[in-house]
């Protein structure tokens, strides 16, 4: 298994992962298209105007991988801590597997974004720009091989902080 390094830009807070296993500026057009979404809506119709501006399908919602990235986010908020691996330690990709979403899958892969913000740094517009200027969470983004995502958003953060937001993106090929 292949773990990218934890990597940390200013607000709002990101984080990038990704695993393989066996057994920049949002696009103009999607501006006013992706605003009148809900949030996690807004998120993945802002990922998939990055995905199509560089010849990508989009990708779709996947229930498990939702689940995931919506108790992660949850779990975040309650314990104050921001990381991929949960407070016992145990791997993103171990909360994944839990939800049954690679049972019966002879290969897998998945990656995973973090992110929180307060104020206008928590809307999914601001997320997805600082995302799209980091290598890593870009890379995860822009991956021809993902082909879901499981989108969870919550109210607050890891910390202290008005009118915040903390997002989990887990993706899956």
């Amino acid at each position: 298994m292949r773990l990218s390094t934890l990597r940390r830009i200013a607000l709002p807070i990101v984080a990038a992962c990704a695993v393989t296993g066996s057994a920049a500026a949002t696009p103009a057009s999607a501006a006013s298209t992706c605003s009148a979404a809900t949030t996690a809506r807004a998120t993945l119709c802002l990922i998939n105007a990055e995905r199509s501006a560089h010849g990508l399908r989009s990708l779709k919602l996947d229930s498990k991988l939702n689940r995931a990235a919506r108790l992660h986010s949850q779990d975040m908020v309650a314990g104050r801590y921001f990381a991929h691996n949960s407070r016992s330690g145990a791997r993103f990709s171990a909360r994944i597997a839990r939800t049954g979403w690679m049972s019966g899958r002879g290969r897998w892969s998945v990656g995973e974004n973090l992110a929180w913000g307060s104020g206008t740094q928590a809307t999914p517009r601001s997320i997805v720009a600082s995302w799209m200027k980091s290598v890593a969470h870009r890379t995860n983004i822009l991956s021809p091989r993902y082909r879901v995502i499981g989108i969870g958003i919550v109210a607050g953060a890891p910390v202290s902080a008005a009118n915040a937001a903390t997002y989990t993106t887990d993706f899956g090929s």
